[in-house]
């Protein structure tokens, strides 16, 4: 009985969040709103534009240190283990390479924009 009451719940929750979700913009629709946004590009122009290769590289590079960090995520749960000593190596191990990582990247200047 308490599943059916859970799932009953969850599904007029979610129908009435996707309702609202729909139903919400519409009320106050203006050009801004409606139309679309390409990262600060007009969306209608040419797609040749040319763009700073400066933004591109450290966005790669916030990229790669943002996909690095979500493996530090389940730390609270990989030191819950039996074998501690081998969890805190491989942490110690991969935080020594994203700093070892962004001291390159900062001694290369990649982090800055003016040149």
């Amino acid at each position: 009985m308490n599943l059916i009451i859970t799932l009953l719940i969850n599904s007029t929750l979610t129908s009435l969040l996707v309702t609202i979700a729909f139903w919400l913009p519409q009320l106050n629709a203006y050009y801004e709103k409606s139309s679309p946004y390409e990262c600060g590009f007009d969306p209608t122009g040419s797609a040749r534009l040319p763009f700073s290769m400066k933004f591109f590289l450290v966005a790669i590079t916030f990229l790669l240190f943002d996909l690095e960090m979500a493996l530090l995520l389940p730390l609270p749960w990989a030191s819950q283990t039996n074998d501690l000593n081998s969890t805190l190596i491989m942490t110690l191990t991969l935080i020594s390479l994203l700093t070892l990582g962004l001291a390159y990247e900062w001694s290369q200047k990649g982090l800055e924009w003016t040149e």
